[in-house]
């Protein structure tokens, strides 16, 4: 009859089957851990305190928050220091600039650390090119005010504190704004004139926040910007240049989902 020879012949074919089957089926693959390192720049005329209600949002929700102060004495200081912050954080950080800062983060942001960027009511430059000249081509609210950004004999520069709370920080407690006011960091004027010589964003994925009621950069360059840089973009309606401090819920939201998707 044969019976067992057949049987085991089967068998094996049966068992070679299942190897065949297991051996093509696809493994799971998990998701990448979402970035703990976040490093945030602030902008010209002021400084890092301006960052505390992101900063609260973040460390609550797990992240490692550093902050760079930068001395405002010229863009290559200041990305220098943004890259010694850098230099000190674990492993992959999502790098994230306000204003001026963005030109900042740009440059820096090459950092081997960096590996995504958020743009906050920001500039972001190309190689070569600089800020003051990209905001001749779309001037803002501000610079079409006879004096209202002034300069000191030694060529720094500063908002007129008459016009720094309706200009700077509309949306922010009058206080709060006439404080900040008077308590402006004065900013070399080359900042705003020197060309990029590097651009994370052209190889780095990146994000970009707009207020839309901005009146020190106009909230069209920064949608220029953003859309030249194929950032994830998200518009916050009625948010003056104070954003991050006006609206920090929304701007921490959009850094985590920086943090979460930008080594997907």
């Amino acid at each position: 009859m044969n019976i067992l020879p057949r049987a085991a012949s089967v068998l094996a074919v049966t068992i070679g089957l299942i190897s065949s089957a297991g051996a093509t089926t696809p493994v799971a693959q998990s998701s990448p851990a979402p970035v703990k390192n976040i490093v945030l720049v602030h902008g010209a005329w002021v400084d890092g305190s301006g960052w505390k209600p992101v900063y609260d949002i973040l460390t609550r929700d797990g992240y490692h928050v550093s902050l760079v102060q930068e001395p405002l004495t010229s863009l290559e200081g200041d990305v220098a220091a943004a890259k010694r912050v850098l230099d000190l954080q674990n492993g992959p950080t999502i790098l994230v600039g306000h204003s001026y800062g963005g030109s900042v983060i740009t440059e820096a942001g090459v950092h081997p650390n960096v590996v995504g960027l958020v743009y906050v009511a920001a500039h972001a430059p190309n190689v070569g090119e600089d800020e003051a000249a990209l905001g001749k081509g779309m001037p803002s609210y501000t610079s079409k005010q006879a004096g209202a950004i002034d300069k000191t004999a030694d060529g720094y520069t500063y908002l007129n504190p008459a016009v720094f709370p309706k200009d700077f920080a509309a949306d922010l407690p009058t206080k709060q704004a006439v404080f900040e006011s008077h308590a402006q960091i004065l900013t070399a004027a080359g900042v705003f004139s020197t060309p990029l010589t590097a651009a994370a964003w052209t190889t780095k994925p990146s994000w970009g926040i707009v207020a839309a009621d901005d009146k020190i950069i106009n909230p069209d360059l920064e949608r220029w910007y953003y859309a030249r840089a194929h950032s994830h973009v998200t518009v916050i309606p009625g948010a003056s240049h104070s954003v991050y401090e006006s609206h920090p819920q929304q701007v921490a939201a959009v850094i985590e989902d920086a943090a979460r998707h930008a080594e997907q």
